[in-house]
């Protein structure tokens, strides 16, 4: 576990700087000779340098004195932010604007109106052709500062224009940040509680889309409305589990970004995301092809000609990395999977700040699939534990109920009988406490509870009528989210038929359009 002092947000965004940002920085101070730069530049090198944050070292070799340790690790601070906004890499086309109006500000205060309106006009049609609203209504409502003290012979036309312009970009602010909120809202609702268990989640989730979706002229939005009425109801659609909308409406927003394609320079997490929704819609609907096909074009447009920031990056291995392990369930090559995970756990490492607890356990619960998918039971249980042990976890709840399912399960399958019944207690529990014990949950717990009490020559008859009830659910509406989590039927016919669970999930694999 790492220390407190590995938080340190200068240290934090030190260690996030690539090669070419550290040598911009150097190229930016160089410019600047003073002793405070001097004292930060010193301090900066020995950041560089360290795997830690230590700042008794740091005093040490740097000759700062505590006193003035604070004061220089601001200035640092404020000097790389400002470095890196000089960079290259870093100049979206909302941070050219941004900095264009504070020119304008300059000129404004400076009392050169006529140039500071010329500014802002360039800046407003920048803005308004990339759908930057938010900040677009900022710039007109400079503009009527100006034209208030500023009077010309066109004020009155130029009055008119402004305002029917205010008017509209406050209309379509509005109406983005509602369709903004209501996805936030819903998505909130998926990652804290999953999808919906029962009628009283369906119902209450239809409500709130109902009363928060905004009335809408679909002919007056733009890109970035569209998007977010898209994602509304991609999210709405995934909670009350009809995949068949999500996929229609993760295909709209990713089609958004081909008609706008320079909006993925400009919103590539938005873009990555959009692409990622497809990808777990295609998967629920085991639509192997387009799964496989989709994958590929998300690999191939994130290569080349596509912002590489670290959040951008990050996602981008988040997203594909989580695909292609899906991709290995879907195909039933477990095998495969599981030669990469140490690889795989490498790469997290790295990430090291980056990605959320949340995220990693993610990995670990598709880690734990995949051993338990190459019969690996032991290494199954090891990542398994990792979850339910983690006690500082804000992970979604249905995935920390399927962990505790599995992990019964895979105890069973390495022979650590003694496990089974304290473990059947703590996960009837858990399940209770957060009232998520559904029928196929009972059904496997119960079966497991009675394995004991089953001679060996009738458990592959035990194993058969389990199938039965639990196949009589695969289609139920709160029932069937069972077996998104965990292809318990697949197990019970490997069971049954006495083939490893890979040749079943293969034997299936073959039958996907």
């Amino acid at each position: 576990m790492k220390t407190n002092q590995n938080k340190h947000h200068l240290f934090d965004l030190i260690k996030s700087l690539i090669k070419a940002e550290k040598r911009q920085f150097k190229l930016y101070v160089g410019r600047i000779s003073t002793n405070d730069s001097a004292k930060y530049v010193a301090l900066f090198d020995i950041i560089e340098k360290y795997n830690s944050y230590d700042e008794k070292s740091i005093i040490e070799k740097t000759g700062i004195n505590k006193r003035q340790l604070s004061n220089v690790k601001t200035n640092l601070y404020d000097q790389l932010l400002t470095s890196l906004r000089l960079t290259p890499s870093q100049q979206t086309t909302l941070i050219r604007i941004r900095e264009q109006l504070d020119f304008a500000t300059i000129l404004y205060n400076k009392g050169l109106y006529k140039q500071a309106l010329k500014l802002l006009d360039k800046c407003k049609k920048l803005a308004l052709t990339n759908d930057e609203n938010n900040i677009a209504f900022e710039i007109v409502e400079f503009e009527k500062t100006i034209e208030t003290q500023y009077i010309t012979r066109s004020l009155f036309s130029r009055a008119d224009d402004l305002a029917v312009t205010a008017k509209e970009l406050s209309v379509k602010n509005v109406i983005a940040s509602k369709l903004s909120n209501l996805s936030l809202q819903l998505y909130s609702f998926l990652l804290k509680n999953g999808y919906a268990k029962n009628e009283y989640d369906t119902q209450r989730t239809k409500d709130y889309f109902t009363l928060h979706l905004p009335e809408i002229d679909l002919n007056k939005i733009g890109f970035r409305e569209q998007l977010y009425l898209n994602l509304a109801k991609l999210w709405y659609s995934f909670i009350i589990q009809n995949f068949l909308s999500s996929y229609k409406y993760a295909t709209h927003c990713t089609n958004l970004f081909k008609e706008h394609p320079r909006m993925l320079q400009e919103n590539p997490v938005l873009f990555l995301k959009s692409y990622n929704y497809l990808l777990e819609a295609l998967y629920y609907l085991r639509y192997k092809s387009k799964f496989i096909n989709i994958l590929d074009e998300l690999d191939q447009k994130t290569t080349n000609d596509f912002p590489h920031n670290t959040n951008a990056e990050t996602l981008r291995f988040l997203y594909l990395n989580y695909n292609r392990i899906n991709l290995y369930f879907l195909n039933g090559s477990f095998e495969k999977g599981v030669q990469e995970i140490q690889s795989l756990e490498e790469d997290i490492e790295q990430f090291d700040g980056r990605i959320d607890a949340h995220h990693i356990m993610v990995f670990y619960y598709k880690f734990a699939c995949l051993y338990f998918g190459n019969d690996e039971h032991l290494k199954c249980i090891e990542y398994l534990d990792r979850i339910v042990y983690n006690k500082e976890l804000g992970m979604r709840e249905d995935l920390l109920c399927y962990t505790r399912i599995l992990r019964l399960i895979s105890y069973y399958e390495s022979g650590r009988d003694e496990r089974i019944e304290s473990s059947i207690k703590d996960t009837f529990k858990f399940l209770l406490k957060m009232d998520d014990l559904h029928r196929v949950q009972a059904e496997i717990i119960v079966f497991l509870r009675d394995l004991n009490n089953i001679l060996p020559h009738e458990l592959t008859a035990a194993f058969k009528r389990l199938h039965k009830k639990l196949k009589a659910l695969e289609n139920h509406p709160y029932e069937k989210r069972s077996f998104l989590y965990l292809d318990i039927l697949s197990w019970l016919e490997s069971k049954i038929n006495h083939k490893p669970l890979k040749v079943i999930v293969r034997e299936k694999a073959k039958l996907m359009k």
